[in-house]
């Protein structure tokens, strides 16, 4: 967690995304409670048009106020209805990280039948965002 991301690891081919009520306070929140880093944010005020946020190994999400360009569908997204599982390293720094912060866990730390160390927390939207140590299946396990 921390530091910069490395600019020779390629930019994320798949951007989950992510509406935001508030979607300043939930970047403040992803980037403080989280450990993303913040790597642009276009907006006018309180109206965030596009954000990245990049996660530190590798991956990132974006970010956009809810209504903050009428003309696009992704705009009109409900808040709080997304979800991810985000690999980590250091789950249980992490865990301790936000549970201090106030986030609301809402799975305790965990070990899975899969090899899994994780958990889950709510953001302040509503949002789900499950930590672990699980990286995937190989690729070209038929």
């Amino acid at each position: 967690m921390g530091g910069m991301t490395d600019i020779s690891t390629p930019a994320p081919q798949v951007w989950p995304t992510v509406i935001a009520n508030d979607a300043r306070a939930l970047i403040r929140f992803l980037v403080d409670v989280f450990g993303f880093e913040e790597t642009v944010v276009h907006g006018d005020g309180d109206i965030v048009h596009h954000c990245e946020l990049s996660w530190p190994p590798g991956g990132g999400i974006m970010i956009g106020s809810v209504g903050g360009d009428p003309g696009n569908p992704w705009s009109r997204l409900p808040p709080g209805a997304f979800g991810a599982y985000v690999v980590t390293d250091d789950v249980d720094a992490l865990h301790d990280r936000a549970a201090a912060a106030g986030a609301e866990i809402v799975r305790k730390l965990n070990d899975t039948d899969y090899g899994s160390r994780e958990f889950t927390a709510r953001d302040p939207e509503g949002n789900l965002w499950s930590f672990g140590t699980y990286r995937g299946a190989p690729r070209g396990r038929g």
